[in-house]
């Protein structure tokens, strides 16, 4: 009755090979599936539950937004509560709007960065997945950079033209593509640490270039933040790298679970917005009572203490994975709460290099993993997420559980 027995394709086991456990609760660290086996997730609803499954606080403020109604399609205090908590910890979003999904939420902020510059082209990087909307379901060909090529059928050629495509990290690539057809591009779309290609994170001074680019030439950069944000670290990677866009996307760890989403940035950028400027955006869910109920009481508990604990998981598990990593001929990738273990010896800088992995190491790790009770991505190019409601005892028993995952596919 659902296509593909999945209601998004990166449920499905098709690179790794079998059929996914359906999944019946979750408990903190953990899942359990419909046949009562507990996994330690490394999931997380693909990086929405930075705090574990069910959090106390989180399940009571929308049990109580809930008793008050579902939904209005009207204004609520909550979200200006939102948005005031939102833009006072992350001040470069002078205005927000809230929406429901990722894809909303960058789709939106490519829009609106056309009805502000006037100009229809964006640019995006090969490796970097921004949502399931046309302008950006388009990948590179071999060259430095391509014309848009259409990754999806249904997506228009015409549409698919005005992306332009380009390596992640290659600075060369977007100062070529800048000089040829700056005063074209509306927008430089990217995320600032790479998440679907695996965690690829920027090299030195490349955010700092895109930024000086778009500015020299008119164009906005537009940071999606869907992923990283509050994960890379409290201020997401913008904080964490010194560098911020004129747009900001953010999801997955603002809903605290829930569908909620939201973009903003410059004020003057985002005056252009409906109703009170020409650029229209709209949604019968935005601001949604219980998923803010739920962002407001996950933003609540993001304090010191939580990126103390992220890091220090991190951290051990990197230390304890060392050794069977490099007997395996493998690496590991981590910025903040996002990892991937790669089936290459050091972490890639952009998709080519992330292509060069192997892949069927991977599809053996990962069955070792998941019969070790491991939770991962299903696939080699996806990333990986740490929750802060693992313990102590559930980080050693990961690690355990790994290295015997990363000796089986070594002997295999």
């Amino acid at each position: 009755m659902i296509p593909g027995g999945v209601n998004s394709p990166v449920r499905a086991f098709r690179a790794v090979g079998g059929a996914p456990p359906f999944v019946a609760r979750g408990e903190g660290a953990e899942i359990v599936d419909a046949d009562g086996r507990r996994y330690l997730d490394l999931v997380g609803s693909w990086g929405a539950l930075l705090l574990g499954h069910a959090p106390q606080g989180v399940v009571a403020a929308v049990v109580e937004a809930l008793s008050r109604g579902a939904t209005f399609g009207a204004p609520t205090e909550g979200e200006v509560v939102f948005a005031e908590r939102l833009t006072a910890r992350l001040p470069w979003i002078q205005k927000v709007r809230l929406c429901s999904s990722g894809s909303e939420a960058t789709g939106h902020a490519i829009r609106l960065a056309r009805g502000v510059t006037g100009r229809d082209l964006i640019v995006k990087f090969d490796g970097c997945y921004h949502g399931a909307h046309d302008a950006v379901l388009v990948g590179a060909g071999s060259g430095g950079e391509t014309f848009g090529v259409p990754d999806s059928a249904g997506v228009p050629a015409a549409v698919a033209a005005l992306t332009r495509v380009v390596p992640y990290n290659d600075v060369a690539a977007i100062e070529a593509l800048f000089a040829r057809e700056g005063d074209r591009v509306a927008a430089v779309i990217v995320e600032p640490v790479a998440g679907n290609m695996g965690c690829v994170a920027p090299v030195d001074g490349y955010l700092q270039r895109l930024r000086a680019l778009c500015t020299e030439h008119g164009a906005g950069l537009i940071f999606d933040e869907v992923m990283s944000g509050f994960r890379a670290g409290p201020r997401g990677a913008s904080g964490r790298y010194g560098v911020t866009g004129d747009l900001t996307c953010l999801g997955k760890i603002v809903g605290g679970g829930l569908p909620l989403a939201a973009f903003g940035g410059r004020a003057d950028w985002m005056d252009h917005l409906a109703p009170l400027g020409p650029v229209y955006q709209a949604g019968t869910l935005s601001g949604n009572p219980a998923a803010v109920a739920a962002g407001l009481a996950t933003l609540e508990r993001l304090d010191e203490a939580t990126y103390v604990r992220l890091e220090a998981i991190g951290e051990a598990m990197e230390a304890g994975l060392r050794a069977s990593l490099a007997a395996a001929g493998a690496s590991m990738s981590r910025v903040g709460g996002m990892w991937t273990i790669w089936f290459r010896s050091q972490p890639p800088r952009n998709l080519a290099e992330a292509r060069t992995c192997n892949t069927t190491a991977f599809s053996v790790f990962f069955q070792a993993a998941l019969a070790a009770g491991v939770w991962l991505p299903p696939s080699q190019f996806e990333a990986a997420f740490i929750n802060v409601a693992l313990t102590d005892a559930q980080v050693a028993a990961l690690v355990d559980r790994l290295t015997r995952a990363l000796a089986a596919t070594k002997a295999g």
